[in-house]
């Protein structure tokens, strides 16, 4: 982290100029999101879970019997891919599917007590995570940081 002041760039230390590219929301994006990502997989290599991983165990412990459509959608995962994602959850022993009672047509997931034990020393992880990427921003400016990101993603 700079040392200057919020909002105020610094010149490009010698042997780092970038040019024109300095001036590219997205490259600064693409920067930002390997440093998180780089971090996320050093804190997560123990527990051997990936990102979405992570995400589905946790929308299945917060929602249970919740379907892989649902997952798919909020967050925004092609079905091929949620599906081999809820495969490998699944043979890890993380995940049970069933049927749904009010809808013949739809299976549901929840978390066996191994998933949530997952769930939860990923939790613990992502916590660790968290204060690392926070520490680098005020809470004022992580509300703005969240609402600016959600207008992209959203």
């Amino acid at each position: 982290m700079s040392g200057a002041a919020p909002g105020i760039s610094q010149p490009a230390e010698p042997g780092n100029d970038i040019g024109e590219l300095d001036s590219i929301l997205g490259f600064h994006i693409r920067l930002a999101h390997g440093a998180v990502y780089r971090h996320f997989t050093e804190s997560f290599s123990d527990l051997g879970l990936t990102q979405k991983q992570v995400s589905v165990l946790w929308l299945i412990d917060d929602h249970p019997d919740i379907s892989q459509a649902e997952i798919g959608r909020l967050l925004q995962i092609d079905r091929a891919t949620i599906m081999a994602i809820i495969n490998r959850l699944q043979k890890r022993g993380y995940v049970e599917r069933g049927k749904s009672t009010s809808d013949k047509r739809r299976q549901t997931l929840h978390l066996t007590p191994a998933g949530h034990e997952a769930r939860i020393g990923a939790q613990q992880c992502i916590l660790g995570h968290e204060q690392w990427l926070k520490a680098r921003f005020s809470e004022r400016e992580i509300a703005t940081l969240i609402d600016m990101l959600r207008r992209i993603h959203e």
